[in-house]
């Protein structure tokens, strides 16, 4: 298919840029969604991106967006995800209930949106889409002082899991990628005595495009991304 379109939710310089390059060097056009986006003017330039401005938790915005694509999107990527760390005795209720909507609510939004349009779209090389949603391996397991991330990636991975078994039969190949490490975002860098230690946000992007280059016969529904010399 020629020039098909991408549409990448919660863009921002590290992990969600290096996917915008990446699927512009596949061939794809590009739209770019962030809560600021004038912070995209330098990679929308790079890209040829359109961008949106967006809460991705606000299902009017979501909606509407899917809305004014003109063609229906190859490709949907959902990144956003919100943290409030601290002891959950101590947590403030609407705080909880705003990040698990950024995270877990956003990410049905977005899933809602793309499935509707894939559906009606024609099957092309056996597929009619690709949805993918940024994890963590805070939905694999919950740690100390971090309740409400787990909620909100432990929802997430259920919703993608879901999904899939649901949409795969259908030519939708849907997954949720563990990034279970830290990513060498622009700013980061590793500790002195962790040298290489991190995600490279290229190489994890490139992983993705794997993904959506995946034959149906063998799609993932899963993968989890980690730095070589994690240990198990």
């Amino acid at each position: 298919m020629a020039n098909p379109l991408a549409v990448i939710i919660g863009v921002g310089d590290g992990l969600s840029a290096s996917l915008a390059r990446q699927l512009h060097a596949a061939g794809y056009r590009l739209v770019l969604a962030a809560r600021n986006a004038d912070k995209l003017a330098g990679l929308a330039k790079a890209t040829g991106a359109a961008t949106r401005s967006m809460d991705a938790a606000d299902p009017a915005a979501m909606a509407a967006l899917f809305a004014g694509l003109d063609a229906c999107p190859r490709v949907a990527i959902y990144n956003p995800s919100a943290r409030v760390r601290g002891p959950v005795a101590e947590l403030d209720p609407e705080e909880v209930r705003r990040a698990v909507e950024i995270t877990a609510f956003g990410a049905f939004l977005m899933g809602r949106e793309a499935a509707k349009l894939m559906l009606e779209a024609p099957v092309e090389d056996g597929r009619r889409g690709t949805i993918l949603f940024t994890g963590a391996s805070a939905g694999v397991k919950g740690f100390p002082q971090s309740a409400v991330f787990a909620m909100g990636k432990f929802a997430q991975r259920g919703l993608a899991e879901s999904m899939a078994r649901e949409l795969h039969p259908k030519g939708i190949h849907v997954a949720w990628i563990n990034i279970d490490g830290g990513i060498r975002n622009p700013g980061r860098t590793e500790p002195a005595d962790a040298p290489d230690s991190m995600l490279d946000p290229e190489a994890i992007a490139a992983a993705y495009l794997q993904l959506v280059a995946q034959d149906r016969s063998a799609w993932s529904n899963e993968i989890t991304l980690r730095p070589w010399v994690e240990r198990f």
